[in-house]
Order: structure tokens, then sequence, then C-alpha cells
């Protein structure tokens, strides 16, 4: 793997956009970097008030709300779209990012059937009649993911870091449903780094959809419990 991405620095380095941004807004670059920490910190107590907040009501609340922020801050730092990962995809990247997440959903099919499992190991889990709102619902956190959290901790700490610190927190608001945390830190990693290489949410977007519902395909719900993470998973 090079050094750097085909357009994107992995070093800890000031990348040209965030210069022209700080310029922009008339930011010294410490300052940037202090509104940057409080950006990521405050986005992410969101998350965790929307996992674990005490009622569903307040809990669907909070989910909005973090949201609408995070959509808000990315909006008023006036990224392009290619920054942001919302452009058209290029066709080699979504090929690859495809091919790599339906190859990995084969793999678990595969694997299942070989040990002897069911598939589907729930009979009423997944819904595939609701697949498709599933997949908007994997799109809008590879935003919150990539878009926000990841270009954020990539101007904070380069892309490399940013990788695995984005995959450790996409992780963390799985808590403390262990096999979701688990699956979840590893494909947090891995998409990161292709949006690291190909800074793109939509291809991803799919294949997060993909694992989601080859995941609920194969892990019993005794052990899934219907994918709850938070304060649901407890209840």
């Amino acid at each position: 793997m090079p050094v750097e991405s085909k357009s994107f620095l992995t070093s800890g380095t000031t990348v040209p956009e965030v210069e022209v941004r700080i310029r922009t807004m008339g930011l010294t670059a410490a300052w940037r970097r202090r509104l940057v920490w409080a950006q990521v910190v405050l986005a992410f107590l969101f998350v965790e008030c929307a996992v674990w907040a005490a009622r569903l009501s307040v809990r669907s609340r909070w989910a909005v709300a973090a949201s609408g922020l995070v959509v808000i801050l990315a909006i008023l730092d006036h990224p392009s779209a290619k920054w942001l990962g919302v452009g058209i995809p290029d066709s080699h990247g979504a090929a690859v990012t495809l091919l790599v997440g339906f190859g990995i959903a084969a793999a678990l099919l595969a694997g299942t059937v070989m040990a002897g499992g069911q598939i589907p190991a729930n009979p009423q889990f997944p819904n595939w009649h609701m697949a498709w709102k599933y997949v908007l619902w994997a799109v809008l956190q590879q935003f919150m993911l990539q878009s926000f959290f990841f270009v954020r901790l990539e101007e904070l700490f380069g892309a490399g870091k940013a990788v695995w610190i984005g995959g450790t927190l996409f992780a963390l608001a799985h808590l403390p449903n262990v096999i979701l945390t688990s699956c979840t830190l590893f494909s947090g990693l891995l998409f990161c780094e292709l949006f690291r290489r190909y800074r793109n949410i939509y291809p991803l977007g799919v294949v997060h959809a993909a694992l989601g519902l080859t995941l609920s395909s194969t892990v019993p719900e005794t052990l899934l419990q219907h994918m709850r993470v938070g304060i649901g998973y407890l209840q």
C-alpha cells in the first residue's frame, strides 16, 4: 500500500482544503483544532444519548438531534462534495468496495452453511421487505462516520490514525452488544480504510447494509438480540 492515498495525505500534516477553510474562517490553526475537537466530542455525546437515554421516545429524539447536528456542522464547514465523499462514485473505487463487501458477506454465508448453521438464523429477522430502509439508514451512518467523524479525525491526527480512531468510535457506539461491537470494530476499520482510499460513502452504505443483513441472517437472535445496542440491549 502506498504511503499516501490517491489524493489525500496519510500523514498528520494539514491538508489543503483545511488550510483554505482556516483562512476563510479567519481562524488560527490552534483555534481550528479546538473547534474540530469540540465538534467531535459534542457529536459523539449526542450519539451516546441516542443510544443510552432511558425511554425509546427520548432516544428517537436524540437520534434525530444527532443526525441534524452532524449535517449542520458538516455544511457550516463549507466542504467540497469530494472532501465529504458525497460526489459521484469513482467506478474503480466503487467496484473494489462492493467486491470486498459482498465477498465478506458471501464468506459469512458459506461459513455458516459449512458449520451446519441455519439460514436465515432468525425466521422473523431480518425483514427483507424493509431492507431498502436499512440501506438508507446505512448510508446515513456512513455519512456520520466518514463525512463527519473521519474527516475531522483526519484533520486532527492524519488519515492513518483516523482509520483506527474512527473504527474504534464506530464500535464503541454499539456497546454493550458484544457480538455487534466485535463485528463493527472490524467493519468500522474496513469502512474507514475504504473511505480513505476511495472517498465515497454510497458504495460503503450498500456494503454496510449487506453485511448487516448477512449478520442478522447468520447469527441466532439469542446472541444478536435483534441488533440492539445501548440501553435497548440491556432491556
